[in-house]
């Protein structure tokens, strides 16, 4: 855990239990740094203005006025995304609208990079109908969003398994599954490779330049459409 991710999770861990405090010590086991680290950053929060006291004793430990603060909200752009999956389920519902205008405003707090890369995310997720069901494998998930070369254990309809090195250029969901979009370097040209058949993921260093283009898949344009943040 870096130190920003790590004072936002230092004032949250004191916001739960407050008004009760959390030693130096407990709170150094929790995030497994020295207690100097954590009275470092207690005196960052403080100087930033953060209601943070300090209360002497046996059962003392650093405090949080709870009426004086808010949790954070620093969605990651991979987050907002996934926000974004989970909202167009509501598609139809008394709450499409609702939930439509909560992203909105959780987007318009985020720091405009972290926009920027969450707009480039969620261009590479496409869905026909409802959305699907069936996850995603961690691996494929960030091999997508780091933009890594892929080598694929990929079982076909038998259950037969060959290896693939693939390009990940992004995903396409319909009501059952979701497959990973990539160029496959075995066959030449663009595949879709449905998730739940992939028996074994590692990513290589190598950097994928190569951007999705629906045209080149054999899908009619009109029954696809990309996952909006707006």
């Amino acid at each position: 855990m870096n130190r920003t991710d790590r004072l936002y999770a230092l004032v949250e861990e004191l916001r739960v239990v407050s008004p009760r405090p959390r030693s130096a010590a407990w709170l150094a086991r929790r995030f497994e740094v020295s207690t100097r680290t954590i009275e470092r950053d207690v005196g960052a929060l403080q100087a930033s203005g953060v209601p943070i006291w300090a209360e002497p004793g046996r059962t003392g430990g650093y405090a949080v006025d709870r009426a004086h603060t808010l949790p954070p909200v620093n969605l990651t752009a991979g987050e907002a995304v996934a926000m974004a999956v989970g909202l167009h389920r509501l598609r139809g519902t008394p709450f499409a609208s609702a939930a439509g205008a909560a992203l909105r405003k959780l987007v318009a707090v985020m720091p405009a990079a972290d926009v920027a890369e969450a707009h480039r995310l969620a261009g590479r997720v496409h869905l026909i109908g409802d959305g699907p069901a069936t996850p995603v494998p961690a691996l494929v998930a960030g091999a997508v969003t780091a933009g890594r070369l892929l080598r694929l254990g990929y079982a076909d309809r038998v259950g037969a398994v060959s290896t693939r090195d693939v390009e990940p250029l992004g995903y396409l969901g319909n009501a059952r599954h979701w497959y990973l979009v990539a160029w496959c370097r075995l066959r030449g040209g663009p595949r879709c490779f449905r998730t739940d058949r992939i028996v074994s993921v590692r990513p290589l260093a190598e950097r994928v330049t190569r951007e999705l283009r629906l045209d080149e898949l054999d899908i009619p344009r009109e029954r696809v459409r990309a996952l909006s943040l707006v």
